[in-house]
């Protein structure tokens, strides 16, 4: 039988029909049996079953998804999308953070310079990738990175995926705080394209201090937040059960970050997920990058600059 990708709580219906579909498949095979009607007729129901659940997925259930463990990460994304990576390391400083990692790579004829958050598949390699939390010399590398793609006259990819900047003691001895403020001033400022992608998690200041950008999108399922859903509701209602309505309140959706103009547009995802059908969510993304790359390779730096500047004062509304 074909590995299924696991099922979240909500999807249940739809693992336990998948399931029934591939055993009567097995069992037609096996037997010379023909119910291919029967398979016929659960396919159809598990068609209507997955439309119902996806087309209706509350805040908090597309958290979920944006966190499954299947998820492709920002590597992933490089080996389906982009030829002849070359990862680059350390922030020339303390050490190099496997957190973000960042290095050239070709798309299709342009070469580019690519940026992203790294989570690990198991426990050793999520150890060694802190989960996605990068130190302050992720960020420094990052920035690093970004400054040589300008004197390079490349343009910049950035993936976004992580829950937030590392707290503990060791970062912020080492300037956390100050490494995410200092490059969300630089990438202000950059004289190169950038265009950021979220592609899971985009949890606080984590996930800006690589996320200034001139064009910035959102996976379908992804979510973009001042805060994690869990934090929010340790801080209003002191406890964690209450992070489904945290999520709704915190509009952190690419629906409601798109009604609001944070971002630029939303990304498409297979139905259930990126994790679903990956290929598919590379090429849609890869379509976003290469429109966008020759859209703003088209402006001049001084263009570039003020477009940017402008996107970012437009961003939030306040009364008096």
């Amino acid at each position: 039988m074909a590995n299924l990708p696991s099922g979240l709580e909500f999807e249940k219906p739809i693992i336990e029909l998948e399931r029934k579909i591939q055993e009567l498949k097995g069992f037609t095979t096996k037997q010379d049996i023909d119910i291919s009607n029967e398979v016929k007729r659960l396919e159809e129901k598990l068609s209507k079953i997955k439309k119902d659940i996806y087309e209706n997925l509350t805040p908090w259930q597309r958290v979920q998804i944006a966190r499954h463990p299947q998820r492709p990460y920002t590597l992933d994304y490089i080996d389906m999308m982009m030829t002849d990576f070359i990862e680059l390391h350390g922030d020339r400083h303390f050490a190099d953070d496997k957190a973000i990692v960042c290095g050239v790579a070709k798309l299709d004829s342009d070469r580019i310079v690519v940026i992203g958050h790294q989570k690990g598949r198991d426990t050793k390699e999520n150890l060694e990738r802190n989960f996605g939390c990068a130190h302050p010399e992720g960020y420094r590398k990052a920035i690093r990175i970004m400054s040589l793609a300008a004197k390079s006259g490349l343009p910049i990819v950035v993936f976004i995926d992580t829950p937030g900047a590392y707290p503990g003691i060791g970062a912020e001895e080492r300037g956390q705080a100050e490494a995410i403020a200092y490059n969300l001033r630089e990438m202000a400022a950059l004289k190169a394209a950038i265009i950021v992608i979220v592609i899971g998690e985009g949890g606080s200041g984590g996930a800006l201090g690589i996320g200034v950008g001139d064009r910035i999108y959102v996976l379908e399922n992804a979510y973009y937040s001042v805060i994690s859903p869990e934090g929010c509701a340790a801080i209003l209602w002191k406890e964690r059960s209450k992070s489904p309505e945290s999520a709704s309140a915190l509009k952190l959706t690419a629906k409601d970050l798109l009604e609001m103009h944070i971002i630029d547009g939303i990304i498409k995802e297979p139905l259930g997920g990126a994790h679903r059908n990956p290929h598919e969510t590379a090429e849609n993304i890869k379509a976003v990058i290469k429109r966008d790359l020759a859209d703003l390779g088209s402006m001049t730096k001084e263009k570039l600059l003020e477009t940017r500047y402008a996107k970012f004062r437009t961003i939030g509304v306040f009364k008096e």
